[in-house]
């Protein structure tokens, strides 16, 4: 049985992984600046990001790619939506948004562990099983700051359709890249 790449040296492999984690963190930064104004979430494309990420990369180097572009934000970067005009580091995270953001993390790695070797339809389950992460931990979090009674309308109702087609869209790209990788070979 041949690998599905060539064999690389173990420092090549460590560098390689460290510029995946790197792209992917930025690519998770330039998902949360496109956004579309809400409040006290605002509409990103951090799940198209982050779900994308997570599957392409795997467990590993998906979760390490959401917890770098956390430790930058955490460090004072303005990676986050928002940012800087709505605050930077700990104390954004500590916000509305807290919940969400430790969501991704959890949820990277979920996606990357269950849409490996997947096809379009497997990959859409796993970042379907990564949205209830996210949204059960950004509830959770969000209801600090907002009623019980709004919690759903503010935190949930509003992003749902967007993050089905947002899904639908990181699969569909992800079974593209698949294809044209495998013509590659």
């Amino acid at each position: 049985m041949t690998p599905l790449s060539p064999t690389l040296p173990r420092p090549a492999l460590l560098w390689r992984g460290m510029a995946l984690t790197l792209c992917g963190a930025a690519l998770i930064t330039l998902g949360a600046k496109i956004q579309i104004p809400f409040w006290p979430v605002p509409m990103t494309l951090h799940t198209l990001a982050v779900f994308l990420i997570a599957a392409a990369l795997g467990p590993r180097l998906g979760l390490a790619a959401m917890a770098a572009y956390l430790g930058a934000g955490a460090i004072g970067l303005p990676v986050f939506s928002g940012t800087p005009e709505r605050g930077i580091g700990l104390a954004y995270m500590a916000g509305p948004t807290g919940g969400y953001l430790a969501g991704y993390l959890l949820a990277a790695g979920l996606i990357g562990w269950l849409a490996a070797g997947r096809g379009w339809i497997g990959h859409v389950l796993a970042m379907l099983a990564g949205l209830v992460v996210v949204y059960a931990a950004g509830l959770i979090w969000l209801a600090l700051f907002v009623p019980m009674p709004k919690l759903l309308a503010t935190g949930l109702t509003p992003f749902l359709l967007g993050d089905l087609v947002k899904i639908a869209l990181a699969a569909t790209l992800l079974s593209g890249l698949n294809r044209l990788k495998a013509r590659a070979q």
